[in-house]
């Protein structure tokens, strides 16, 4: 599908009013670039906020306000376009009068850009970035429209992360299948994966032999991606994704648990964890910046963990640890 897409020009003030002039007019889907909104972001009113910001999002911080709309290059999405510029004309023309209400706010420059689009431009673009790559010496993550030659001993998965958080590449992920590798032992050990994601860790662990898995996940969306991901990989025997809150609700017990999230949630989270272990009890955690280290390390420890061993990789670190009451079995 072709698209134009239609870009306004404004100021803050002019979001709102444009925004509510355009939806009057019939003309829906509107996308705001608000710079405000990201300065309240980076202004960190909660601790939850953000974990980490990517420079590319401050940058965002000192752009232009403005509105975009994609039209369809369709009969109707022509028409739609034509009534949006002339809403937009309206205003100026309105503006111009000294008297009128909008001649005494600031909409900016209200200038419009036009350029057009296919969605297959962006929907499939950043597969060409995504390729067969080791998180771990043993263990491959493939793109499902790639091919790869298993070498040796590797263990291979095959994912098609959808809409899911997920491709395997990430530092965190592989921290997790580092400690995954040294604490799984036994085919007997069931692993818990909190907040699984496209399933990767939880396709992991059964690649490592283990014969139950169970991946927990909030996002509808997220669930059936790793459903699909674990059934392209042959292992909805060992692994059941559910739809769930953290633990909320779950009734099992594990003798790993997994938990590639973020520093709060990480923290947040262990508190529950200690009634989802038995046997050994490991609690494997990630998703956590190196300078929240110490701060999350002595959370897991007040909740009753010692730590085993932190691995690093550049800005990033995971955390194994193991529940006190479990240190001698």
């Amino acid at each position: 599908m072709k698209y134009t897409i239609w870009k306004l020009y404004t100021q803050r003030q002019g979001l709102e009013i444009c925004t509510n002039a355009l939806m009057a007019d019939g003309i829906s889907g509107i996308i705001i670039d608000d710079p405000e909104d990201v300065a309240d972001l980076l202004n960190k009113k909660n601790e939850y906020d953000w974990d980490y910001v990517d420079d590319s999002v401050r940058q965002m911080a000192q752009k232009e306000p403005a509105l975009t709309v994609y039209f369809e290059q369709t009969e109707q999405g022509r028409a739609d376009l034509r009534r949006a510029m002339d809403c937009i004309e309206a205003i100026k023309e309105e503006r111009r009068d000294p008297d009128s209400a909008w001649a005494k706010m600031d909409l900016g420059r209200l200038e419009m850009e036009i350029s057009t689009a296919d969605d297959g431009d962006w929907k499939d673009k950043w597969k060409e970035y995504f390729k067969p790559a080791h998180i771990t010496e043993r263990i491959v993550v493939k793109p499902s429209w790639e091919e790869y030659q298993r070498q040796g001993e590797e263990l291979v998965m095959e994912i098609d992360p959808g809409m899911a958080f997920g491709t395997g590449t990430h530092p965190t992920t592989a921290l997790c299948v580092k400690l995954l590798e040294k604490y799984i032992e036994s085919p007997d050990d069931v692993v818990l994966d909190v907040g699984c994601g496209s399933g990767i860790l939880s396709m992991a662990s059964a690649l490592l032999g283990v014969e139950r898995t169970v991946g927990v996940e909030i996002d509808p969306v997220a669930v059936e991606v790793a459903r699909e991901n674990v059934a392209r990989n042959h292992l909805s025997d060992r692994i059941e994704v559910r739809e769930g809150d953290l633990t909320r609700g779950l009734n099992m017990k594990a003798d790993i648990v997994v938990a590639n999230l973020m520093a709060d949630l990480v923290m947040a989270l262990s508190k529950d964890v200690r009634k989802h272990l038995q046997g050994k009890g490991i609690y494997i955690s990630s998703g956590i910046l190196i300078e929240k280290q110490s701060q999350v390390s002595q959370v897991i420890q007040d909740c009753g963990f010692a730590i085993l061993e932190i691995l690093e990789e550049g800005e990033w670190c995971a955390i194994a640890a193991r529940r006190k009451d479990a240190e001698n079995r």
